[in-house]
């Protein structure tokens, strides 16, 4: 794994990245939080599910040992991966996962998809306001490639989080007031992918992401509403590094995500992509930097 040095900058400042599950953050933006991480800014992990309802997808540990303590597997695989990404801290909000819809895991009270959601968004607004970061990233307004409840749940309680963090008069006993001044959704841009599909081409490889794929590229994609690229082919190992680590969940001999050569893929689409939100500070689009136009940047 290559690990790139970079002067520190000012630790006032700080990323905050909202994940529904344990590998989310490995396959989402794990790059950047590394590339931040090397420049002395720290980033808090909230992950709002402990992926209880998950399936072992990777042959190898489908063993009992593994498939009967599942829950406490993965836990342990989210503190390496966060590890392996630089995160500073890393914060559980305590929900059980949803599971996919009309399952019996959905019909849970305990669940995330079916718990009150002013008191979620105040779980999510009590650690806003204590680690105060500038910047937030989390899953997008369109999520037809993939809906699964607690990734909708995300959204639906990140946007007012952004907003209530800083209303002194919204449950005030969840902490002072703090307002973010960026929020973000992070996403896998078509453009993304279709390199990813086309060098599997040339190489002669067959491509994850021939057939349905391309269909499901072309009618869900968000191409034009990508705001911000950041320059993270110096830590793609890291982002590799950590997706191994969920071991249960990611298969190392998995074409979709370790298929192509680590020196080929880094380069194929040397960003990781975002839409920009909403912003209390003046960054322009096209960005290259989440923390464009913030004091201190």
């Amino acid at each position: 794994m290559v690990r790139v040095s970079v002067a520190p900058m000012d630790s006032s400042l700080r990323l905050m990245t909202i994940h529904a599950h344990p590998d989310d953050e490995a396959s989402k933006g794990a790059a950047t939080v590394a590339k931040y991480a090397a420049e002395g800014i720290p980033s808090t992990l909230v992950c709002c599910t402990g992926g209880e309802a998950g399936e072992v997808l990777n042959p190898a540990m489908d063993r009992p040992e593994i498939t009967e303590n599942l829950t406490a597997v993965r836990v342990a695989e989210l503190e390496t991966a966060t590890s392996i990404i630089g995160y500073d801290k890393v914060e559980m909000l305590g929900y059980h996962d949803s599971g996919m819809p009309d399952s019996e895991t959905n019909a849970r009270e305990d669940n995330f998809w079916n718990a009150d959601l002013e008191e979620s968004t105040g779980r999510l607004v009590k650690l806003i306001r204590r680690d105060r970061p500038q910047v937030i990233v989390t899953y997008g307004d369109d999520q037809r490639h993939y809906a699964h409840p607690d990734h909708l749940r995300v959204h639906d309680i990140s946007v007012p989080a952004f907003e209530k963090a800083g209303d002194p008069d919204w449950h005030p006993e969840l902490g002072d007031p703090f307002q973010p001044l960026k929020l973000y959704y992070t996403v896998w841009s078509r453009r993304r992918m279709m390199s990813a599909h086309e060098k599997f081409l040339e190489l002669g490889l067959e491509s994850p992401f021939g057939g349905d794929w391309v269909e499901r590229m072309e009618d869900t994609s968000q191409e034009d509403r990508v705001t911000t690229l950041v320059p993270i082919a110096d830590w793609y190992e890291v982002r590799e590094d950590a997706l191994k680590a969920h071991a249960t969940q990611v298969d190392p001999e998995s074409a979709f995500w370790f298929g192509l050569p680590t020196d080929v893929a880094r380069d194929l689409h040397p960003w990781d992509d975002y839409i920009l939100a909403r912003s209390l500070v003046d960054s322009p689009p096209p960005e290259d930097d989440l923390f464009a136009g913030i004091p201190g940047r």
